[in-house]
């Protein structure tokens, strides 16, 4: 006769199960806690709305170099321009959110559900992370028009029945905005007309087929500084250290008249804190140092470092500005 064999039973309890199962779920929050912290361990895609070259391109370059120094890790940038910034937002509110891609967001965003209607993308995919830094819009004429101030070129644009002619990079971008807020805080009459870009809107400046334009200055300072055209104020809260001798609209007469393009990081709503946090200390610390300052500077950028918190009140505050003057003016995006 063959030997017996012998079963042992084992008897899992309720208390055992419970008790394993916390376990490895305590195991589990322990790694992703571990994993969070250690972030980043391989390559970070830090996604541009805009095209190569631009103050985006060039200032969002500038710190992934200086991010890859500091945690000792690639960050790469890549451009996906489109669709007023829409392209780059939704890529990265669909993205994981695991902290390897994040979106340095442009102003756009806080106008484009405004401007285009229901997004592919919800506002909640997406959390801010840190802001970085505003470039102040300057009210720009051609030196060889028949008016030299501001109260002249208001006076000027009241004489004709169209009104005035401001010439902007896109629909819906910061300097057809601002113009907007002109046109209603002087009580004129105007238009605005949409190019590709800058270049195009200083050509026709310097044709005379449009009266002015708001831009940012680097683009501008070389027409500027060789007597091509004439700054007649910054569209900001304050004097721009930028070129200080420029008044404020709101000191020329024009209160309402603030906006600036304006640009910081924002990553999928699904991050984890820890790594949103670790990102931010990151980019903070980023911007206080002087060399990155200067670089930024000469950008025509001004830092303005904010937290993630902060952040987020700034772009709540500008969708709300926005999105009541699109509204009232009427305004549609193309």
């Amino acid at each position: 006769m063959g030997r017996k064999k012998t079963v042992t039973s084992f008897k899992v309890t309720r208390r055992t199960l419970l008790g394993t199962l916390a376990g490895g779920l305590v195991a589990g929050s322990s790694l992703s806690v571990q994993a969070d912290d250690a972030w980043p361990t391989r390559l970070v895609r830090l996604i541009s709305p805009y095209g190569p070259g631009g103050s985006n391109d060039i200032s969002l370059r500038l710190l992934a170099e200086e991010f890859g120094r500091s945690l000792r890790q690639q960050f790469i940038v890549e451009n996906k321009p489109g669709a007023g910034t829409r392209i780059a937002n939704d890529m990265v509110a669909h993205a994981p959110g695991d902290g390897y891609t994040l979106l340095y967001v442009a102003a756009p965003y806080a106008t484009a559900e405004a401007l285009f209607g229901k997004l592919t993308y919800d506002r909640k995919d997406l959390q801010p992370v840190a802001m970085v830094v505003v470039a102040p819009l300057f009210l720009i004429i051609s030196a060889d028009a028949p008016f030299k101030t501001l109260p002249e070129l208001i006076a000027y644009g009241k004489s004709k029945p169209d009104g005035l002619t401001f010439a902007s990079p896109g629909a819906g971008s910061q300097p057809h905005l601002a113009g907007e807020l002109l046109f209603r805080d002087a009580g004129v009459k105007g238009l605005n007309i949409p190019f590709r870009g800058d270049a195009a809107s200083y050509t026709e400046l310097l044709a005379g087929r449009v009266d002015a334009t708001l831009t940012a200055l680097p683009t501008a300072l070389p027409y500027i500084q060789s007597g091509k055209f004439t700054v007649l104020g910054v569209a900001s809260a304050e004097r721009s250290a930028l070129y200080p001798q420029a008044l404020t609209l709101r000191e020329q007469g024009f209160p309402n008249v603030a906006a600036a393009g304006w640009y910081g990081f924002m990553a999928p709503a699904t991050t984890p804190r820890a790594i949103v946090d670790k990102f931010q200390t990151e980019v903070l610390r980023a911007l206080a140092e002087p060399a990155i300052k200067d670089k930024l500077t000469a950008q025509g950028l001004e830092v303005r470092a904010g937290t993630a918190a902060e952040f987020g009140q700034f772009i709540d505050a500008e969708t709300q500005k926005w999105t009541k003057l699109i509204r009232d003016a009427g305004l549609k995006g193309e």
